[in-house]
């Protein structure tokens, strides 16, 4: 399989970087700083989540970080201190989680929303001014349904007078 010069660039940079989070885990190690991910990341140029989707340079960090802790204090992380990590962390990824659900549904009621009135399925935006159109219409169709009678009228007492005027012509 034939990899492409974009390929091996990105191959390449990812090489540098992991070459870079080592150098820099090695040197905090050595002047006794703090060895966090953060720390790691900013003495190395990269982004926290590079460490992190790297399993084995964030085990090395861990792995570095404990026997850090173990020589500068003498005592290893205790078995209380482990599982109280763990429970934040579980904790943690459940709130997430709950965080990530919720977004999914908001965002899976907008997309719908979205859709429905783009379809013309929906319901329209502005209800309000087309209920005062179908009140403004009908209270046309009152005023025009009036002048409709009215002038009825008008024509059936035009037919009257017409009739008795020919009748009244005829007779003379």
């Amino acid at each position: 399989m034939t990899t492409t010069p974009l390929t091996q660039a990105r191959k390449q940079d990812s090489t540098h970087r992991r070459q870079r989070v080592i150098k820099a885990i090695n040197q905090l190690t050595t002047s006794g700083d703090d060895l966090s991910v953060s720390a790691v990341a900013r003495v190395a140029r990269v982004h926290r989540s590079f460490i992190y989707r790297h399993p084995d340079l964030h085990a090395q960090l861990q792995a570095q970080a404990v026997r850090a802790a173990d020589t500068t204090t003498g005592v290893a992380a205790s078995r209380q201190s482990l599982m109280t990590e763990l429970a934040n962390a579980m904790e943690r990824n459940r709130r997430q989680a709950q965080h990530i659900t919720q977004l999914e549904k908001r965002l899976s009621e907008a997309l719908g929303e979205a859709t429905w009135r783009e379809t013309g399925l929906g319901t329209p935006t502005d209800i309000d001014t087309l209920q005062r159109r179908i009140t403004h219409l009908e209270q046309q169709i009152t005023d025009l349904q009036h002048q409709l009678t009215d002038r009825t009228d008008e024509l059936d007492a035009a037919r009257a007078t017409n009739r008795e005027l020919t009748r009244a012509l005829n007779q003379a």
